[in-house]
């Protein structure tokens, strides 16, 4: 089996016991991300906003918008890196791919990104959906000083093993309604 192969398998299995996780949590898993954030208060942060059953983060970065600058991702191109923007409750959203929205604020660099993704591991390893996206913006804001990449997900969406290539990027830490894992 090929390394795409493996990818894609993983990706389903593991769609699949997040999908059943999301019908459990829905709505309630979000406690441990805003413990985390808010020991990082005023630090400029970026999240996402949550599409089909992704572990939703926006109570945490409601919460982080109330002391300090917080982004959201658009995506400008395919195969580049995402751009961030500043996002607060309430601001004015615009359509974007993927069925997702965007905000329309300036742009902002975090030095904090809570992460979506499909499976993680223990030891920080991520599987995304393969379009590299996030791969790409964690090597541009890395080699421009630190940032600090927090995977958000349920946590059944863990994995034992994922197939990884030089280009994924690794995660400083996984938050999840169960709790922290950090390495």
């Amino acid at each position: 089996m090929s390394l795409a192969e493996e990818k894609k398998a993983a990706r389903a299995a593991a769609l699949a016991r997040r999908a059943e996780a999301h019908v459990q949590w829905s709505g309630h898993a979000a406690g441990h991300l805003s413990e985390i954030l808010a020991g990082y208060r005023g630090v400029p942060l970026a999240g996402y906003m949550a599409m089909r059953d992704e572990i939703d983060p926006l109570p945490a970065l409601e919460e982080a918008a109330a002391h300090g600058p917080v982004g959201l991702p658009t995506i400008t191109a395919p195969a580049t890196p995402l751009v961030f923007r500043l996002w607060e409750p309430g601001a004015e959203m615009v359509a974007a791919r993927f069925g997702t929205s965007e905000p329309t604020g300036e742009v902002m660099r975090p030095e904090i990104l809570v992460v979506p993704l499909v499976s993680f591991t223990r030891a920080g390893a991520r599987l995304g959906y393969g379009g590299g996206f996030y791969d790409r913006t964690l090597e541009l804001l890395r080699r421009d000083g630190p940032v600090l990449a927090i995977g958000f997900a349920y946590s059944a969406q863990e994995a034992e093993f994922l197939p990884q290539e030089p280009t994924d990027a690794p995660l400083d830490m996984i938050v999840t309604e169960a709790g922290v894992l950090t390495f």
